[in-house]
């Protein structure tokens, strides 16, 4: 996901910190986080607190943060045995593009069956959404291309879209759909040890 964000010059300088912090609809970190349950620990004058990356950002633009917090680190869960995430997005353009949609999600798998899912998708409402029902449809299925098929359908009725230069209104809830299907694939591929 890191490698896909601006070009070579701003990944020198930037930092998934500062894209969460940005609190862009469309960011490509933040689905990935959501999905892979990472925490933010933020810090002030007054004390620290953590936060969960679904919770984070709160309008277009703004984020959670109160006047003098800053954020000092994100915590990503050990993935264990069985793990597997994956982000896609579309772009009009090959490279250095906002997403029409994007799609980051995660999956664990033990003895064929879906233990835990989350699923997030960026470009499709004023934040990032988190579409808990999406993961939850998966848990105690084998990982088939109809479960994915149904988590993709529980994201698309999740998203609420504008339409705009990139896209439609319909063709962005496609999208949710496709991509998570798609997402969802390549990382029940790597859970199971495999590529995609």
């Amino acid at each position: 996901m890191a490698s896909i964000i601006g070009g070579t010059a701003i990944q020198g300088r930037a930092s998934i910190g500062g894209n969460l912090c940005n609190a862009a609809p469309s960011a490509d970190a933040i689905p990935l986080l959501i999905a892979l349950g990472a925490a933010v620990r933020a810090v002030s004058a007054s004390g620290e607190r953590t936060i969960a990356a679904e919770d984070f950002c709160v309008a277009p633009g703004r984020n959670c943060l109160n006047p003098g917090e800053i954020v000092v680190s994100i915590r990503i869960p050990a993935p264990g045995a069985g793990f597997g995430a994956h982000y896609l997005r579309f772009i009009p353009r090959n490279e250095m593009d906002i997403a029409v949609v994007g799609a980051g999600v995660s999956v664990r798998i033990a003895d064929g069956k879906i233990t835990a899912a989350r699923v997030a998708l960026a470009s499709v409402a004023p934040t990032p959404v988190f579409v808990k029902a999406a993961g939850d449809s998966l848990i105690g299925k084998a990982p088939t291309p109809e479960a994915f098929a149904a988590a993709g359908e529980f994201a698309k009725a999740a998203a609420s879209p504008i339409t705009d230069m990139r896209g439609t209104v319909e063709y962005r809830r496609h999208l949710c759909s496709v991509l998570t299907r798609r997402a969802l694939e390549a990382a029940a591929a790597a859970a199971q040890g495999g590529k995609h």
